[in-house]
């Protein structure tokens, strides 16, 4: 009989954990939704559900729908039940046509992101993760034509090196990053300025035509090859499939405090089981306290704080957009599996 108990304790365990998991519909939830321009799939989800990244369990794709895997803005979606199960699916406008006097419109092509792009697009094609001798091989700039420290698109520069390939980015060093728990060293991280092709070769020295610039091209910038990275922006939200835990080690720009739509670094990466789409929460570190009663320095329970997904992994680290944010974040601040 006890046996049974605990079995039953057990199996009743299981299923609660299971429920907790699975999707929840809000509960001010629409039945139906029109999607408008400048919506993203976790606007969407979180329209819908309490934990934004079970989209895809409740996703029904409707064959009958042209593009059933996209959504486009002017998309209808509604709630609809299958075997008593909540899905939600694009359904087709009406065949009905009204007479009436119109505005002749085109067909918006492009479909809804999944994360707004515009935050991330720097990090996905202009920025990389890279080892100190990778940089430290590479050409670098000796200065531009008639002696200039300054240079952009369409000047000619002068660099020093061995000759990568005859079209080249030109990065800078921007941070170094160290595991604070480990430790252990993480990367480099290079920033593309422009961009070149090079011209000739008189022993080590290079000229190089500069074909783009975002910003000043600057005496000691590398030259890299350009390479061919799997860049995705077609993200599927999803918790890690192992425990991940970690930190945020440095938010972009400088800032001390961290918010809705910030870019984050994180000290894991793919060899922790980290991938594009999956959704960490954070946990807002605890403040330090002193016992009053034993003089010891104590610190309070983290707190959850916020969402973010994972946008770009890297063997040891990875990058992340932070897509809600109930308090103010800061480095230091740990993610954990949602």
């Amino acid at each position: 009989m006890r046996k049974l108990l605990y079995a039953l304790a057990a199996f009743t365990l299981l299923f609660t954990s299971w429920a907790q998991a699975a999707p929840e519909l809000r509960a001010d939830h629409p039945e139906r939704y029109t999607v408008v321009k400048g919506d993203t799939l976790w606007d969407i989800s979180g329209r819908f559900l309490n934990n934004p990244w079970y989209w895809p369990e409740i996703w029904h794709v409707n064959p009958q729908v042209a593009n059933p895997h996209l959504i486009y803005p002017g998309d209808r979606l509604a709630l609809v039940y299958i075997d008593g199960k909540p899905r939600i699916t694009k359904v087709a406008t009406s065949d009905v046509v009204k007479l009436s006097p119109q505005v002749r419109s085109e067909p918006i092509d492009t479909p809804i992101p999944a994360i707004p792009l515009d935050a991330i697009s720097s990090f996905l094609t202009d920025t990389r993760i890279v080892s100190p001798e990778e940089l430290n091989g590479a050409p670098y700039v000796l200065e531009g034509e008639d002696g200039r420290i300054i240079t952009g698109a369409g000047d000619r520069v002068y660099a020093r090196g061995d000759k990568p390939a005859d079209k080249v980015g030109i990065f800078r060093r921007t941070k170094e990053f160290i595991d604070p728990e480990t430790g252990e060293f993480l990367g480099l991280e290079a920033r593309s300025v422009g961009a070149g092709q090079i011209t000739a070769e008189n022993g080590d020295v290079l000229t190089l035509r500069l074909t783009k610039s975002n910003q000043e091209i600057r005496i000691g910038d590398r030259l890299l090859t350009n390479v061919n990275r799997p860049i995705s922006t077609s993200f599927v939200p999803s918790s890690p499939d192992d425990q991940v835990d970690g930190q945020m080690i440095a938010v972009d720009g400088g800032v001390t405090q961290i918010g809705q739509f910030d870019v984050v670094a994180v000290n894991r990466g793919s060899r922790d089981g980290l991938e594009p789409g999956n959704v960490m929460a954070v946990l807002k570190s605890g403040n330090m306290v002193r016992d009053p009663v034993t003089g010891e320095t104590i610190e309070l329970p983290s707190e959850r704080a916020g969402l973010m997904m994972i946008f770009q992994a890297y063997e040891k680290m990875s990058y992340g957009l932070v897509l809600q944010a109930t308090r103010p974040l800061s480095v230091g601040d740990k993610v954990t599996n949602p």
